[in-house]
Order: structure tokens, then C-alpha cells, then sequence
């Protein structure tokens, strides 16, 4: 077949529109599954795909033939794209064997993301497989204050296989169905497909009348798995991803920092959250255990000594600012406790807050939540309540009323005192710590605030940034509270 190498840009990619969905469940597993495991052995992810793939590549149409030399047109920036999805395209072909699906839908997520589980679209689509919020949670993709699963590699792959899987059934297993189904919804291409048939007209997907976008998505599929299966003929050398697992697990005893984490394994912290993106702020959900995606060739290792690091890096306490729109509830409800407990911890008479106020927040589920941690002070010769007061930026009187001491008490060498959980604030705003952050497609300001809990303000201060711009590949520099 007669390939073509003209020099065109680079294709722009689109997003799907998950929508009106049914979840796969309303199938049996024995109509979706395949019960026999393939024992083939490939010599990478791309031979799979190519022996394997069930779409008709010969006699490309015209706008396909467009897109593989949009593709052509830049050789490397394509290899960049394949790259991107290096640590996750083995996990999606494992899905969809389990649900005997075309092995070449693992190349989906290059059209949809770029491989990106941070990508969000303008539409407000996430992750790998773009889901909007209606099909995440038809889905069971979860959304908390912590944590995003749409954005999660693994869990949203798992989710977006089993969609799949509904739409190549409901559509007689026909692939450019179930691709333009998944693009733009699968009730708008039944009504179109139904309507050319009451027309006499073909229901071939390129004589539907559907959304521009959905009409090159087929083309844009095929023209990637075209460079994919004639690599050799096109002298395009793919990168070598091998046919077998490249990430593991680990179980962490508590909820951990991110930073801590990557600190302990060694790693970049944005390949820790670009491995476990759905984790969206500056550590993991409060909970009794946290589960780290990470290299397969370090499960084993960091397992040895996971035991001591979670003993000695678990979070107990942060600080929230109080922001507009909050209260106790929202605010109890985010960080998984109770609102008679901040009530104690923050020494609230009321359930009043102010905007920009400092909350303490205990993140401990267990028995001593509420425990109130304080500033301790060991009582040495020539100390007094006063110059106490002074050295801790806090009042006499309220040193002597945590102590249940008179202001003419003497002060007991080498009896400790209880400074006040106040100065806590204080201390936990001294302990800050700079990140460089590599900015990602569908980051925002506002975005990367809210994943480190920071001010927009504070990102265009110390990175100089002006007229609120920032791109994708910008370094920039992060402060983030590390207690």
C-alpha cells in the first residue's frame, strides 16, 4: 500500500463526550468477559497490538491518510506522544483482554489525553479516558476534597474498559461504531444510524450525520494505529515498551505526604503524582491505609522498609484556611471528622467562621482525635511566666490559664509546661517547602492552587508570573506547608 510522507501540523486531538451511558454491569460478566487468559508472549506492547488488532487498516480513506501525515510531519513529537503512555498501556491491554476487546483500543488514550491523567478539557472532561462528572459516577469514579479517581491512571482505565466494553456490545461488537459511540455519545449514533436506515441510506459511520469532532475521531484512531502497526515501513522506531507489568503497589500504613513519599522512594514528586494523580492534593486521603502506585522493580524493595516510614511520617494535624462558602459541616465533612471536634481542637465558642481564618484539623480517625497537641515548655532557671510569654509570642495569662496557674505562681524547674495549641499555627507555618512543579496540559492557576492548597497569589509572587499566563512544559515553583 502506497504510504505518504508530506509535511502537515501536527494533529489537534479531541476530547470524547461520555454521555447518556449504561454501565456495563447490565450485561452479564460471561457476555463481557473472556474467561481464557491469552499465554502469547510479544516481544513488546506494540507487536501485541499489531497481531492482535481486529480494525481494517488497508484502503485508508482520505482524512485518515491526513492524519497519519499530520503525525509524519514531526516523527519525534509523535514518538513523544507514544512515550507518554509508558507506564499505563500494559495495565489497559490486560483490561481489555479480561473483556476480549480489540487490543488497539489501548491506543484510545492518545486521542483523548495524550496519555495524560492530569489532562482536563474545556468541557470539564478528566484523565486518561476524558470522563465527564455524569458518566464517572454512573461509573462509580469517586470525587472527594482529596480525591479525584477520574484522574486516577488505573482506577479510571478500569471504569472507561468496562464502557467500552457496554458500547461494542450494544453496537454488534461493529469497532467504528463503538469508537464514534464513545466520542459522541451512544444514543446520537443510534438515532443516526437508525434514521439512514428509515432513509435508505448506507450506516457506514462516514455517512452519519454526526458532530464534526466525532466524524474525525475514527480517522484519527486508525491513522495512529496505522504508524503503530507499519512502524518499519514508515522508519518509525517505536519506543520499546515490554508486554509486562511496569507498576506496582504499596500499602501504607496511615494517610502519608506526598513529599514524604517521594523523599522515602526516591523519586521526582510529579512522577509520584503522575502515577497516583488521582491523589490531588498534598497528600494522600485520611484513612487507615494509603496505597501508592510506584515501578514494579521497587515494590519489593520499599516494602522492607514501608514499616518505619509510615510510624515516623504519618499526619496527625493541618492547618485550613478558612475560604468563602465554608463551614463547620463542609469543612468536618472534607477532612473525615466531626464538627464538636474542631469545635474543641480551635476552641470555637460558636460555628461562625471568618473568611480567611486558620483551622486546626486533626486527621486521625483513631481514639485520641481529639487530643490537642501543645507546645511544650521544660522550666529551667530564671524563667517566668513573662519572658515566656515573650520568647512564644503569647500571652502570660493564657500560659498560666493552660496550666491552671496563678499569674504570683512560682514556676517548678524541670516541670513542663503547656505553651498552647495556638503557637501549633505558627509552628505549622514555619515548616514550608519549596517544589519545583512541571506544569501539565489543563493545568490552571486556579487548578495547581487547589491541589497544593496554596493562593493563586502566592504562585504569581514567587514565580514572577505575569498577566496570569502559564503552558504546558513551564517549571514553576510551589511553596507548600509540609506538616
Amino acid at each position: 500500500m502506497e504510504r505518504f510522507f508530506l509535511i502537515l501540523a501536527l494533529a489537534t486531538l479531541s476530547s470524547c463526550q461520555l454521555s447518556n451511558v449504561i454501565p456495563a454491569d447490565s450485561y452479564s460478566e460471561a457476555e463481557l468477559t473472556s474467561p481464557i487468559k491469552s499465554e502469547a508472549v510479544y516481544e513488546n506492547v506494540w507487536q501485541r497490538i499489531s497481531i492482535n488488532a481486529k480494525s481494517e487498516i488497508e484502503n485508508l480513506d482520505a482524512l485518515t491518510l491526513e492524519y497519519v501525515n499530520l503525525y509524519l510531519a514531526n516523527p519525534e513529537q509523535f514518538i513523544k506522544l507514544l512515550v507518554k503512555g509508558e507506564h499505563f498501556i500494559f495495565f489497559v491491554l490486560e483490561e481489555l483482554e479480561k473483556y476480549n476487546l480489540p487490543p488497539e483500543l489501548a491506543l484510545l488514550p492518545y486521542i483523548e489525553s495524550n496519555y495524560d491523567p492530569f489532562s482536563i478539557s474545556a468541557s470539564g472532561a478528566m484523565g486518561l479516558w476524558q470522563f465527564m462528572p455524569a458518566t464517572a459516577r454512573i461509573y462509580g469514579l469517586q470525587d472527594t476534597w482529596w480525591y479525584e479517581q477520574r484522574h486516577d491512571p488505573l482506577i479510571s482505565t478500569e471504569a472507561a474498559v468496562k464502557y467500552l466494553a457496554y458500547l461494542h456490545q450494544r453496537f454488534g461488537k461493529n469497532l467504528a461504531y463503538t469508537l464514534s459511540a464513545y466520542n459522541g455519545g451512544p444514543t446520537m449514533l443510534e438515532k443516526q444510524i437508525k434514521l439512514n436506515k428509515r432513509l435508505g441510506k448506507s450506516v457506514h459511520y462516514r455517512q452519519l450525520k454526526v458532530p464534526k469532532q466525532t466524524q474525525e475521531y475514527v480517522p484519527k484512531f486508525k491513522a495512529i494505529l496505522e504508524l503503530i502497526v507499519n512502524a518499519k515501513e514508515y522508519n518509525i522506531e517505536l519506543p520499546d515498551f515490554p508486554d509486562r507489568p511496569v507498576l506496582g503497589q504499596i500499602t501504607l500504613d496511615g494517610q502519608i505526604e506526598i513529599l514524604a513519599f517521594s523523599e522515602f522512594a526516591e523519586l521526582q514528586p510529579e512522577f509520584i503524582y503522575k502515577l497516583n494523580a488521582g491523589y490531588t492534593k498534598w497528600a494522600s486521603p485520611p484513612g487507615k491505609t494509603t496505597i501508592f502506585n510506584i515501578p514494579i522493580e521497587l515494590v519489593e524493595l520499599l516494602d522492607q522498609k514501608k514499616d518505619q516510614f509510615s510510624q515516623a511520617n504519618q499526619i496527625n494535624w493541618v492547618t485550613h484556611k478558612v475560604a468563602s462558602g465554608d463551614s463547620l459541616w463542609s469543612i468536618a465533612e472534607n477532612y473525615d471528622t466531626e464538627v464538636g471536634v474542631l469545635k474543641k481542637v480551635n476552641y470555637l465558642k460558636s460555628s461562625k467562621l471568618n473568611v480567611n481564618q486558620e483551622l486546626l484539623i486533626p486527621l486521625s480517625n483513631s481514639n485520641n482525635q481529639t487530643f490537642i497537641p501543645y507546645q511544650a515548655h521544660i522550666i529551667s532557671e530564671g524563667d517566668t511566666l513573662w519572658n515566656l510569654g515573650l520568647k512564644y509570642s503569647i500571652s502570660p495569662n493564657e500560659i498560666a490559664k493552660n496550666n491552671e496557674l496563678k499569674m504570683t505562681s512560682a514556676l517548678v524547674i524541670g516541670r513542663e509546661l503547656n505553651i498552647g495549641n495556638k503557637n501549633i499555627y505558627r509552628t505549622i507555618n514555619s515548616k514550608k517547602r519549596t517544589i519545583l512543579y512541571s506544569v501539565k496540559q489543563g493545568d490552571s492557576l486556579y487548578r495547581i492552587a487547589n491541589i497544593f492548597n496554596i493562593e493563586i497569589q502566592d504562585i504569581l509572587d514567587i514565580n514572577a508570573i505575569e498577566e496570569n499566563q502559564i503552558k504546558p512544559g513551564q517549571v514553576i515553583k510551589i511553596i507548600i506547608k509540609a506538616f
